[in-house]
């Protein structure tokens, strides 16, 4: 199993398909398994357990559920594993915008569930790094671009060449012990005050 995960909730109103998955996993070595009937307040509940994985197993996902687990996805923000008896690329796909990590049609066996719940884990942790990394590269695009803006302000305002503004902004922000990103969102916010 994964490093770190010690902690799964079966999703599934259907005790019995809900033991077979809390049968792999405990073979797996999972300390802690809890078993969460699909409920209203599901939600909730994930939410007070924090589980490392959330593993759910059901007939066929409908909207409501394809809904409740894209808010699941998004509040707990862990791997979904899911578990379906039947299914249409349509629905795979919902499912997959929703958040989940795996998708398995007719596959719920207890030798299968580590590998499945491992790469649910892997597929996540690939996924969050690639949103961070994107985010990462926004807010740096966003601060570079303030950035120019605030220069091409110093360079017509106080006739600085494009070296010499830069210049001023870098030592103005280590002088304030700022970001450079700050004192330009300075610059910017007066400029457009005058």
């Amino acid at each position: 199993m994964q490093d770190g995960v010690v902690s799964i909730a079966v999703v599934d109103a259907d005790r019995a398909r809900a033991a077979i998955v809390e049968e792999g996993l405990r073979a797996a070595g999972i300390p802690r398994v809890a078993i969460v009937p699909d409920s209203p307040d599901l939600l909730d509940r994930l939410v007070a357990l924090a589980p490392d994985v959330v593993v759910i197993a059901l007939d066929s996902p409908n909207r409501d559920v394809l809904e409740q687990m894209f808010k699941v996805s998004r509040v707990v923000e862990r791997p979904v594993a899911m578990f379906v008896d039947r299914s249409d690329a349509a629905t795979m796909q919902a499912a997959i915008d929703a958040g989940v990590s795996a998708y398995v049609v007719d596959g719920l066996k207890p030798e299968r569930v580590r590998a499945i719940v491992d790469m649910a884990v892997m597929r996540f942790n690939a996924y969050s790094r690639m949103r961070r990394e994107l985010e990462e590269a926004k807010t740096a695009l966003a601060d570079r671009r303030t950035i120019d803006k605030a220069k091409g302000l110093l360079m017509a305002r106080k006739g600085l060449s494009e070296e010499a503004a830069y210049a001023l902004l870098r030592r103005t922000a280590m002088n304030e012990k700022k970001r450079m990103v700050e004192i330009a969102q300075a610059i910017i916010t007066a400029a457009e005050l005058f």
